[in-house]
């Protein structure tokens, strides 16, 4: 895709200029093209952190063993894919809603709980052809 070299001001127009090189959006946004997956997002539970329903999320799973507090994950709770914000502190694990109307998850005994994969950019589309 070309690259316009300018930036796109939100509030008045600049003069247009001209498109100087093409862009790969996989070198901008995939780290590990082996490991990187797009899942598109169903629901709500996500809103407040950007992440809204028919998204889609690049998922990274090279870096799902080194996932830090606070980073958006896809978590694979009893078998379902599920996308939160990890909360991994002090020992505590959990994973954290970004809609008040949704609890966080919070694993119970006996439940199989592992990060699939670090989120590291959406995709949303206001168009579909």
């Amino acid at each position: 895709m070309p690259l316009h070299e300018s930036r796109v001001h939100a509030g008045f127009a600049s003069p247009a200029e001209e498109f100087n090189r093409r862009l790969d959006l996989s070198s901008i946004l995939v780290a590990h093209p082996q490991a990187t997956h797009i899942m598109r997002i169903r629901g709500q539970s996500m809103i407040d952190f950007g992440i809204f329903d028919d998204d889609l999320a690049l998922v990274d799973k090279a870096l799902a063993a080194t996932a830090k507090h606070r980073q958006i994950v896809v978590a694979e709770l009893d078998g379902e894919f599920v996308i939160k914000r990890l909360y991994k502190l002090n020992g505590i694990i959990k994973l954290q809603a970004g809609n008040k109307t949704y609890p966080d998850i919070i694993p119970k005994s006996g439940q199989s709980l592992s990060i699939w994969g670090v989120v590291t950019s959406t995709i949303r589309q206001f168009e579909r052809w």
